[in-house]
Order: structure tokens, then sequence, then C-alpha cells
């Protein structure tokens, strides 16, 4: 049978594929994909560039200041969007696309939807080795682009113009699978991209895509249930997969019903709005004292769209009760099984609707509910003296915390690695989904600001607010100029303790002496003073050093309606953290040390241990 065809360059393919992938948000049909991030060179400008620029209107095109931190733009856009919608990145080859594989690995370990469009060498091999080829001496189908498999839910290079077919389908499917999503990349080779093929049309039909809800088994389903029936203690530790079902309504009504307390990981906070009666905060490491006081005594927990890392079990010595049963609600079987849980692989608010309809009638008893709302109440106390202001020279990161909350209260907060997601973790006070938007799972310096910028194309009415170290602010501020070029309304807060203060505290803690953090304790013959207004300013943003919490919150609300990008800096303690709250977190002590300190640390850490659970 004959079909229509048009005579396309792969790239050019590539782009109208994408300029008809659809989705559906609150009832409005629109483009699945948000737009792609380029930075152009030899590998991609000829053959990608060139498509892109024939489809600008559809498929809009935005030019990055660093591949990295385009692809943070982008995850952070996908994020923002509760993955229904997210955006393509293309690079050139060599140094450019392995500036992505970072990101690329930020996207896989938070399951977090991206297409990656590096460029790659000639298919041909006639002109080898071209500039910025590696070579492999063993191996000649082996290029740079490699490095992304292991970061990859799905990689594919493409040899011949008419394998891009299958393989945008497969890179569909991958994007929009709430199981499997993550990054997904189609390595490019250069002169494929310019050859013509007759595709037929039937293959740039607009599709479109919704989001797959997965049932529960009836097993694992009544398992579950039967687990909870039992259950005197039980808790909900709500994960990011939560926010991604959109079942915050339904986590409220199942909580409310049943009279179960429920904590927040990083990817999970803002389920609940925190001034709910049952959200007793954040669990684990950078947990509240309400949260881990109730997972030391909890029997069941439901863990519900979390992975269930380190930092949500205090390494898995968080939970105490020797009865303990975990039941793994996700809709990656790999994620629901951990920790020997009960299974139960279905979508969040599927799952969680379900299971109010089968504990129907059935309540926790009243004493421990009575619990959660006493621990909360001792919590929020303490939280409120972490937060106040005070006229101390050097202000903590909590109290700077308490200066942004105060400034713009209905904000929604990016951040990202180092001391203030822990402190962000325990004290923001997040009061709508996704309104707090951590990335806390590969814990990626450098994210911030280019997150920041990517949730302002996302949510362009939302407030929008970045807080960012003076470390992270060093290792990538570029997508600032990206911010302005693009008119997007940004404010960053810079917290400036000099230093890498974060790992410096877990230095000491671990007996280390203080070296080589804080730009005090490293090798040096001038002291750096970077004056992070001025840097701002020069990329177009309108910056001003603070020199008090008072100023910066009037400083806060004086600029909530100012257009384009913010930029605040304030000084701050790299010393002082929050001592309420948290648990112990497994980082190895040496063994043997000639330091007395290193020694005593470890003596502690043996002990800690014990506590750890076998399985």
């Amino acid at each position: 049978m004959s079909q229509n065809t048009v005579r396309l360059t792969m790239a050019q393919a590539v782009a109208r594929f994408l300029s008809v992938q659809k989705t559906v948000i609150d009832g409005e049909t629109v483009p699945i994909f948000g737009g792609v991030w380029a930075i152009f060179g030899h590998g991609n400008v000829a053959g990608v560039g060139e498509a892109l620029h024939g489809i600008k209107d559809a498929l809009p095109t935005y030019r990055g200041q660093n591949e990295q931190s385009m692809a943070h733009a982008a995850i952070a856009y996908a994020k923002a969007n509760f993955r229904r919608r997210f955006m393509a990145c293309t690079s050139s080859i060599g140094p450019g696309a392995l500036n992505m594989v970072t990101a690329a690995a930020l996207a896989h370990v938070n399951r977090i939807p991206v297409l990656l469009l590096p460029g790659d060498v000639f298919a041909n091999r006639l002109p080898d080795p071209v500039l910025q080829q590696v070579e492999n001496f063993g191996d000649g189908t082996i290029s740079a682009n490699d490095c992304f498999k292991p970061v990859s839910r799905y990689f594919d290079r493409i040899t011949r113009p008419e394998q891009i077919m299958p393989a945008l389908r497969r890179a569909m499917q991958i994007l929009t699978d709430p199981a499997e999503c993550g990054p997904v990349t189609l390595s490019l080779c250069q002169d494929v991209q310019a050859e013509a093929y007759d595709y037929p049309e039937s293959f740039f039909a607009e599709k479109v895509w919704v989001p797959r809800r997965i049932m529960p088994d009836a097993d694992e389903f009544a398992t579950a249930a039967a687990a909870l029936k039992l259950a005197k203690k039980p808790v909900i530790i709500a994960g990011g997969g939560v926010l991604y079902s959109q079942a915050s309504e339904s986590l409220a009504a199942f909580a409310e019903e049943h009279g179960i307390p429920v904590m927040e990981t990083q990817a999970g906070k803002s389920a609940l709005p925190h001034d709910h009666q049952l959200n007793m905060g954040s669990v684990g490491v950078t947990g509240t004292s309400a949260s881990n006081a109730l997972a030391e005594e909890a029997d069941v927990v439901l863990a519900v769209g979390t992975r269930l890392q380190d930092f949500t079990t205090g390494s898995w010595a968080l939970f105490k009760n020797e009865d303990l049963k975990i039941i793994g609600l996700n809709v990656q079987a790999f994620d629901a099984m951990k920790h020997n849980a009960l299974p139960m692989v279905a979508d969040a608010r599927v799952g969680l609707e379900a299971l109010d309809a089968a504990l129907l009638g059935w309540q926790v008893d009243s004493a421990w509910t009575s619990k959660a709302l006493r621990e909360k109440e001792d919590w929020l106390g303490a939280a409120d003296a972490a937060l106040a202001a005070s006229n101390v020279e050097l202000p903590s990161d909590a109290q700077v915390i308490g200066a942004v909350q105060r400034g713009r209260d209905r904000a929604t907060l990016v951040c990202a690695a180092g001391g203030l997601p822990g402190e962000l973790h325990k004290l923001w006070r997040a009061d709508a989904p996704g309104s707090y938007h951590l990335e806390y799972g590969f814990s990626t310096m450098g994210y911030e600001i280019a997150a920041g910028l990517g949730v302002a194309l996302a949510k362009p009415d939302a407030d929008t607010i970045v807080m960012v170290g003076d470390g992270s602010y060093l290792m990538m501020n570029s997508e600032i100029v990206s911010a302005v070029m693009l008119g997007v309304k940004l404010t960053i807060v810079v917290l400036d303790n000099s230093g890498y203060g974060c790992i410096n505290r877990l230095q000491m803690a671990t007996g280390g002496a203080n070296f080589n953090n804080l730009f005090r304790d490293t090798r040096h013959q001038t002291m750096p003073n970077v004056d992070f207004a001025a840097h701002s300013a020069s990329m177009g943003a309108n910056a001003k050093k603070v020199a008090s919490l008072a100023e910066l919150e009037t400083a806060l609300k004086e600029s909530k309606d100012h257009a384009g990008v913010s930029v605040f800096v304030i000084d701050t303690d790299p010393l002082i953290t929050t001592d309420e709250g948290g648990h112990w977190w497994d980082v190895a002590v040496p063994e043997v040390s000639t330091r007395p300190q290193v020694n005593a640390a470890r003596d502690a850490y043996v002990k800690a241990l014990k506590a750890q659970r076998a399985g």
C-alpha cells in the first residue's frame, strides 16, 4: 500500500515530529514540548539548527549559555509541570555534549523527562577523526556520547535517517511513562542530520499523550489494605510521586479520614500545605522533630511515590519498631519493593483512593493522632525560634529563610544541594503543590539559577524565588543572562558564607580539620572577596547587597512586583545550623587516624551503626 510522503532531512523530521506532540492540561490541548534549548556548534548548527529555524514559530528555540545549565532549566521546567510537559536540548559533539551528562544523571535519579539531542561524529566515518572526536583505540563505534548510556532511560545513535522514526516513537513512550520516565538521549550523527528521506506524512500526525494511571494488582492491594487495618501506629511518607500523580487532595482526604500523620521527602514537600494539621513536615536526616519522633515508633509506613533514599530513612536507622512493615505504593516496581516492602505497584492517586475505600470506617487509635498533633505543636515552636529575625552580624541560613518567607509568603521556592536544602526541608512553609522545588536526588550544585529560569518559564504567573549559596553561584550562574534576555520575572537570594559551609560542618562533625572548604581554610595568597551583586548586575540583573535581615525583607517586599531578574546578596554565618530535628546520617569515618578528633568521631560512628536495620 502506497503512502503519501514528504522529503525532509532527518533533523527537519525531528523538529516537525516534536512540534505535533500534544498533551491535555486543565482541559486544553497544548504542545507537550515547551521548546528546545540549543547551543549550536559544528556538530548541530547546519542540521538541527536549520531545522529548528524552519519551525521556530511552532517549536520555540531558547539559547542557553552553558549546555549543562540549559539542560537543568529544561529539567526544572518538566518538574514544575509535574512531568506533564517537558523540553528538548541540543548540543554539538564533544564537550558540548558531555556538558549535558551531569544534567542527564540528575534527570535519571529524579525520574524527570528531558529529551537530549547531542550531535555526534560522522556515521560514514570518512573525515575521521573530526574536531572534538573522542577516539577509542579498541572500538570504532564509540564516541563521547556513549557516556550518556548509563544515565539515560533510553539511548539511540541515529546512523541512518529512517532510524529516527522508531527512535522518536520510543522516546515519547519513555518520556510520558509514569514508571519509566527520565532522560532520553538520541545521538544524532552530524552527516545524517543533513541527509534527506521520504518520510510518511502519517509520522507527523498530531498525537495527544495523556498520563497513564496504573491500577493496583488485586493481591498486592489486599495485602497492603490488610497491613494497614492491623496498624497501631501508621505513618505516611509522601514522595514526589504524590505531586506527579496530582494526588494531593486524595492524600489529604485519606489522612483525614483515617487519622494518619503524613511526613514529606524533599521531592514530596508541598504535597500537603504546611498548615494541614496532619502534615508533620520533613522526615529523616533533615526531618522535623515531629516526623522523626513518629517514624521511630511507626509499625506501618505507607511510602507513597518515594525512592526511600538514605536521607528519608536516616540511613535505614530511623525506624526503630522491630515489627515495622513498609508498604511501597509506587508506579515503579523497582522503588515499590525497596527495604523489603510490601509492594503495591500503582498510580499514587488511584492507589490512595482504592485504599481509602477499602478502609472505609477504619481509623487509627485517637491516641496516636493526638500524639502527632502534640509533636507538631512542639516542632512549630522550635521552627518559629529558628526563623525569627535578630540583629546578629552574620545571620544563619534559617534566619534568612525566615526573612524570605516573610518578604514573599506565597512564592515558589527553588534550591538544590549544600546546607540550604536541609534547612528549607525543615523550615520552608509551602502552601500549594509545587511551591517547593528542590533538587536533592542528585544534590547538584549549580542547578539552582538555571532551575529558577525553567520554573519561571513553566509558571510565568508564579512568584519564583531562588535561594543559592555562594559556592553554587560560582559553579553556575550564566543563565542569569538567559533569564534577562527572555524577560522572565525571577528573584535570586545569594547567601554568601565564603565557601562550602555545609561540607565544612560535615567535615567538623566527622572529626576532620577545617580544610579546603571555607576560603579562609584553603591554600591562598589573597582572600577572595567576590562582589556577587556587581557580578549579577553585569549580566543585566537588578542587584543589591543587603546589610541585614530587615533590609533583605524590605527589599523582597518592595521588589515583589518588579519585572525582570532581581538579585539580593546577604552575608551569612557558615557554622550555624538548626539543631532541632534531624537524624544521624551514615558518612563513614576513618577507622585509623593520628588525630584524636577523628578517633572520637569514629567511636561515635561505630555506636550509631548499631541502630541500622539489617534488612
